[in-house]
């Protein structure tokens, strides 16, 4: 039987797509922890909330899809054999555009929480914009394809939309914050 450890990350550094070795703490090791943690989180919402699991299952083989992308380097890109889907963003708009009518309109912020799974999913949303908002820091170190960074911030938002679904099929009422300003300005 093979062994898991390997004993090279032992100095501190990790390979990555096209064998460099970098730092553990590189911005691209970084973002992609935050969606490795948010697949995680992921996993954990589908086990109670069976609803929503053919789509979370899709989103996550994505996320792996993406975390393969992250881990290489612009240079080396076209020789990384997975490609994203070409569907990846508007897929992903399609199935928010669908749960965002089922959920309604929301105007106001709201307090995280309600049923596990609408907590679980809000977590889950906090989670995905920090990877979004370490994705952008590697995008200025090393462009990222774009659809990489339409999709996870799509998919905060997705996050989002199916924690109200959830709190709506639970007849749980949705705990406000105060109203967004800036949609009231529109």
């Amino acid at each position: 039987m093979k062994r898991i450890y390997t004993r090279t990350g032992d100095t501190g550094t990790t390979g990555i797509h096209g064998g460099t070795r970098v730092p553990k703490d590189d911005i691209r090791i970084e973002a992609n922890g935050t969606l490795d943690e948010l697949n995680c989180h992921l996993g954990i919402v589908r086990t109670s909330c069976a609803r929503f699991d053919a789509i979370l299952k899709e989103v996550q083989v994505n996320l792996m899809t993406v975390m393969s992308q992250v881990a290489t380097p612009s240079v080396r890109r076209a020789e990384n054999p997975n490609p994203l889907p070409e569907r990846l963003v508007p897929d992903i708009e399609a199935a928010l555009d669908k749960l965002t009518a089922e959920a309604g309109d929301n105007s106001h912020f709201l307090l995280p929480g309600g049923t596990p799974a609408a907590a679980q999913l809000q977590l889950s949303r906090a989670v995905c914009r920090r990877a979004e908002r370490r994705l952008w820091t590697l995008h200025r170190q090393d462009p990222l394809p774009e659809a990489i960074l339409q999709y996870i911030n799509r998919l905060s938002d997705l996050l989002f939309v199916m924690a109200r679904c959830e709190l709506n099929a639970q007849q749980w009422p949705e705990e406000r914050w105060q109203a967004f300003a800036y949609k009231n300005k529109l």
